[in-house]
């Protein structure tokens, strides 16, 4: 039953966050020929998605260490919320066209390696352990990302509620690290209430915070 949630989660939480990754990859590829930019893209996505699932693969071994899950919860709930706030600092669109194959598929990997990080975090705590789970969901997620950035990212724009909704998710599996954390089983259990409005809390107040914030960057805009 855990597991069909979970590569939910994983799906959205890539489709939100790996879009400009997939701006990246376009980028990357196009000054190849027609029919070597659809190879290298192919290949460069098939390269992605085995570094990504080691890389998700290693954090999710990390996470186990007790602590580590907390402050990977609280690490995700500032990224949800800089995702909301319009955070621009982040992810670059300046990236050289690759000139050939290989180097275009280098670009591809080490460029999605490089803006990922946020991504694998989340993956790997949504996906609670379970491995299989991560290499369906990022199997499934990044080849749709590479190839339908520009619908992604159209959609996201057009109905911004869709930002929202994959904020919402990664609050949520921030809540799920941070009550998951075996340090503080011991208090949650004697603070059942605190356990049960953690998840009201995290979200709430990621979501909250977010649109409070842009609401006053609209209004500094306007005056």
């Amino acid at each position: 039953m855990d597991f069909w949630p979970g590569l939910v989660a994983i799906v959205a939480i890539d489709l939100v966050l790996a879009g400009d990754n997939a701006i990246v990859i376009a980028l990357a590829a196009r000054n190849l020929p027609k029919s070597l930019q659809r190879r290298a893209i192919v290949w460069g996505t098939v390269g992605a998605v085995a570094l990504r699932t080691t890389l998700t693969a290693a954090v999710v071994w990390l996470l186990q260490v007790p602590g580590l899950l907390a402050a990977g919860g609280a690490l995700l709930v500032f990224i949800a919320f800089k995702l909301l706030a319009g955070d621009e600092a982040g992810h670059t669109r300046e990236i050289a066209a690759a000139t050939g194959f290989w180097s275009a598929m280098r670009t591809i990997v080490v460029a999605d390696a490089v803006m990922g990080l946020d991504n694998v975090l989340a993956v790997a705590g949504a996906a609670h352990g379970n491995l299989p789970l991560v290499v369906l969901g990022l199997a499934i997620s990044i080849p749709i990302v590479v190839w339908g950035s520009t619908l992604i990212l159209h959609c996201i724009e057009r109905f911004p509620a869709l930002l929202y909704f994959g904020g919402a998710v990664l609050a949520w599996t921030a809540a799920t690290m941070i009550a998951a954390e075996p340090y503080l089983q011991d208090f949650f259990e004697e603070h059942l209430f605190l356990k049960t409005v953690l998840y009201p809390v995290v979200i709430g107040g990621v979501l909250g915070l977010a649109w409070w914030r842009n609401r006053a960057a609209r209004q500094e805009a306007v005056q």
